[in-house]
């Protein structure tokens, strides 16, 4: 798969686009935001149309978190409802995929044949051969696992050429930039970096798997309609995690 970023060509051909929960949620009440559907839909159309294969990872903490219920609740019986909560959210952004003309497909790591596919790695690959976008859902089906970590998983099973970390900030910074004004926006990092100073990028499973694999992170805003094909068609926006001369992501 062609990685080079040349102008005019995407730097990636397939990639997998993690959500986080908090992404969908709404200022105004505790139901999914429409309008952020609405623009992720249209990001994820401009890039499909493009050329390149999108998988999709959601989270569902604007719905349930499961690790805030642990010191009341048990982890295992949290951390599904944690991951039926993402399936809310990956029938919802379906739907504004759809609605927007993109062909999209819901595999779902619990099985509930009724309202999506189980997750099967080559109908998965398959899809995205087709031009689908494949929503996957559930995180890994276990417990003691997160969404990011789930990313990382399905982003080496599909042979993702990089994930791309949606987030509300356009980078990993230095120190938390709505605290400390002096703050700055670090645009390159390698992964061994990135655990070293405890920086949040993803959790250090996901970041491992992603570093054992030479799988590049692309951490940027998704509030700024169009960053998804800035990122892919290889602009310098973001923070980029990866392997210092790696041959998959611009030196680091």
């Amino acid at each position: 798969m062609s990685r080079n970023g040349t102008d005019g060509k995407p730097r990636f051909r397939r990639v997998l686009l993690k959500l986080s929960g908090e992404a969908f949620a709404s200022k105004s009440s505790d139901s999914i935001d429409t309008d952020v559907l609405d623009l992720i839909a249209r990001q994820v159309k401009e890039v499909v149309d493009g050329g390149v294969q999108v998988a999709i990872v959601v989270g569902g903490g604007n719905i349930f978190r499961g690790r805030s219920a642990r010191s009341s609740m048990d982890r295992a019986s949290a951390d599904y409802m944690g991951m039926l909560a993402t399936v809310i959210n990956a029938l919802a952004l379906q739907d504004a995929l759809e609605s927007a003309g993109v062909v999209t497909r819901v595999q779902s790591a619990i099985s509930m044949h009724q309202i999506a596919e189980p997750y099967i790695r080559r109908r998965a690959i398959r899809h995205l051969e087709k031009g689908r976008v494949v929503i996957f859902a559930a995180g890994t089906g276990n417990p003691y696992f997160t969404t990011d970590t789930a990313a990382a998983l399905r982003a080496v099973e599909i042979g993702a050429d990089a994930i791309l970390k949606a987030t509300q900030v356009d980078g990993v910074y230095s120190a938390d930039p709505k605290k400390d004004p002096s703050a700055i926006r670090l645009p390159k990092l390698e992964y061994l970096e990135v655990l070293q100073r405890g920086l949040e990028v993803m959790d250090n499973t996901a970041l491992t798997l992603c570093m054992d694999n030479d799988l590049p992170i692309v951490v940027f805003e998704l509030q700024r309609d169009g960053n998804i094909k800035r990122v892919i068609w290889g602009e310098s926006i973001g923070t980029i995690v990866g392997r210092s001369g790696s041959s998959v992501t611009p030196a680091l």
